[in-house]
């Protein structure tokens, strides 16, 4: 036999040999995705089972009055899905996952409401944390134990605003409490603000189910 020949058979070989361990690359690829822990059974798309109400400062000339409680019912869709894992500090171990909340009035359908944002889980110090931004040119960061349900707060330095925002429409807090069902959720939360000279809760709480399982 030739050296070429030899050579050719060899590579045959090797070929054959390695076939099994490419039958297993699905198995090590299906171990490999992130333990989300409470978060889990969020991944996917879901809407208001039924109408929630947002209570918020009316405006200037509204029919309620400048800074007097506003109830608008609302439905949303929101969207979960799987994105990246991150170390903060070499020891901190995170996964992360993405939403967007659109927020709709139930009376004409109209928009008045978008988020995008991240809810991020620590395994290890069984934490949760909800970082969003919404485009009035604010962000949040607020944390919590992890669980089904959590309580989750801005701490401290967990709140980002504009200048203008820090002068007209300031967000002091806000906490909100999410309870995970396997196909429903529910929310409450409240954003203190300071707008038009004095202390308002800006308050919100829904239902969702789910609509699309990932």
């Amino acid at each position: 036999m030739n050296s070429f020949a030899l050579r050719l058979r060899q590579s045959a070989l090797a070929l054959t040999l390695s076939a099994p361990l490419m039958l297993t690359l699905p198995a090590l690829v299906q171990a490999a995705e992130p333990d989300l822990g409470p978060l889990q059974p969020l991944i996917g798309t879901w809407k208001t089972a039924s109408n929630g109400v947002d209570m918020a400062p009316g405006r200037t000339g509204s029919a309620v009055g400048e800074g007097a409680p506003a109830i608008e019912p609302f439905y949303e869709v929101r969207t979960f899905e799987v994105v990246a894992d991150a170390v903060n500090a070499s020891k901190q171990n995170l996964v992360a996952v993405y939403y967007s909340e659109e927020v709709f009035r139930s009376r004409d359908n109209a928009k008045f409401h978008d988020q995008r944002g991240y809810l991020i889980y620590d395994k290890d110090n069984q934490m949760v944390y909800n970082s969003f931004c919404v485009p009035r040119a604010t962000c949040v960061v607020a944390e919590g134990k992890a669980g089904r349900k959590m309580t989750l707060t801005a701490p401290a330095r967990g709140i980002g605003e504009s200048s203008y925002m820090t002068a007209n429409a300031s967000t002091q807090a806000f906490t909100m409490t999410l309870d995970i069902g396997e196909n429903t959720f529910s929310y409450s939360q409240n954003t203190s603000l300071k707008i038009y000279g004095k202390d308002f809760p800006h308050t919100d709480s829904a239902t969702l189910e789910r609509v699309v399982k990932n």
